[in-house]
């Protein structure tokens, strides 16, 4: 019974199954690659923990679908499972329980992931913007960059998106209180830097 829940639907005399062990060989050394190719983006990139612990899982799904088609990718391409109903069952198990882990882990969290931060300030149209806040901001960062600068309120305000680094976290209120008196006591808005950052 144990030898044909494995075997496919639509499997013939001439068809050949690949065994249980070889598929979570195969499967395991997929989720190897993808953890090797995830620290690897990690490293001096901006990314967000969603995309990174996607980029861990894929060459396992690929592995998978190549792995259900006898390693026809033609097949493959045209259609994700060939009938495999367990295999589909234990590689959704598998795949879930490592995302189940990884997201207990935090995999894909920054170290000192409430130092960065998005900034957005609004600013009256007759300031000029171009490194009106650089001294607050040196005082306050260690690195920050301008992401976006967009019109609003039918273009009598400019509001102004940073990327930043906190030196300290907790010295934002009197980074927001120096802004304020800078801009006019206009909007602010600070937020985690992970909600902004695009994803694949």
């Amino acid at each position: 019974m144990f030898n044909t829940l494995f075997h496919g639907i639509f499997d013939t005399d001439m068809t050949s199954v690949i065994s249980v062990s070889d598929f979570l060989l195969c499967v395991g050394c997929a989720l190897v690659i993808g953890l090797i190719l995830a620290g690897a983006y990690m490293y001096g990139t901006k990314y967000t923990k969603s995309f990174v612990a996607t980029l861990a899982l894929l060459p396992a799904v690929v592995c998978v679908v190549i792995m259900m088609v006898n390693g026809n990718v033609g097949t493959g391409v045209a259609v994700a499972g060939m009938g495999y109903l367990a295999y589909a069952l234990l590689s959704a198990v598998i795949l879930g329980g490592i995302m189940l882990i990884y997201n207990r882990m935090d995999f894909g969290t920054k170290k000192n992931a409430e130092r960065y931060k998005t900034l957005h300030i609004t600013i009256p149209e007759d300031l000029d913007y171009s490194g009106v806040f650089d001294k607050i901001l040196k005082k306050y960062t260690t690195e920050y960059e301008v992401v976006q600068i967009k019109t609003t309120n039918m273009g009598s305000l400019f509001k102004l998106t940073y990327n930043l680094i906190l030196k300290d976290p907790g010295k934002e209120k009197e980074l927001i209180d120096e802004l304020r008196c800078r801009n006019g006591n206009l909007e602010i808005n600070i937020c985690r830097q992970e909600t902004i950052i695009g994803e694949l």
